[in-house]
């Protein structure tokens, strides 16, 4: 089977926006999603976020995440982060995914995924198929349905340079403050 077409301009825009992660620090956490008390800082956990193929070979983009301990109900949380609740890889991959399986079956998807660079096995596609995560935002560019959030992430990430790193709390609007979803199901769970 021969590889999807993918036109250039789109992989350079998805491997731009994936890449504005790499080494990134997320470390806001306003207080306890469970009960609302005061936080104190942990420690920090290394995330992988996306493995991209360069070439011949695979980069693992990393992010650091800080963990909180609430001083009130002592329940251990990570600060705000792009990664959607029980997941274990970037929101905006995730996002690329979920869009174009709008479009075509999950396993073109995956394909189209492999073809536009970002290296994922397939048993995580299928168990991440039948998840829902949010509507996400999304248009059509040479007749592919991608997430707007990587336009976004793409245009951030040219504003950037070694002098003026990327803002962490422009990249979570942009993703959408998935894990802010945590919020939502803690509630939910505490209802049960």
């Amino acid at each position: 089977m021969h590889p999807p077409r993918i036109p250039p301009m789109i992989k350079d825009l998805i491997q731009t926006a994936v890449l504005i992660f790499d080494n990134l620090e997320f470390t806001t956490c306003p207080g306890c999603p469970r009960c609302g008390g005061a936080v104190q800082g942990y420690d920090t956990k290394t995330k992988k976020f996306a493995t991209i193929k360069e070439e011949e070979k695979e980069r693992i983009i990393t992010v650091r995440v800080k963990r909180f301990t609430c001083k009130s109900c002592g329940d251990l949380w990570y600060a705000d982060e792009p990664f959607y609740p029980n997941t274990r890889i970037g929101s905006p991959v995730i996002d690329i995914f979920s869009s174009l399986s709008t479009t075509m079956p999950a396993s073109r998807a995956a394909r189209m995924i492999d073809a536009l660079g970002i290296s994922v096995n397939r048993t995580t596609w299928k168990n991440y198929t039948g998840m829902r995560f949010s509507d996400i935002p999304e248009m059509d560019m040479f007749g592919m349905r991608l997430p707007v959030c990587i336009m976004v992430l793409s245009n951030i990430a040219a504003r950037s340079s070694d002098k003026t790193p990327p803002d962490t709390q422009e990249i979570l609007a942009a993703c959408g403050y998935p894990s802010a979803r945590r919020l939502a199901s803690v509630r939910d769970r505490n209802r049960n």
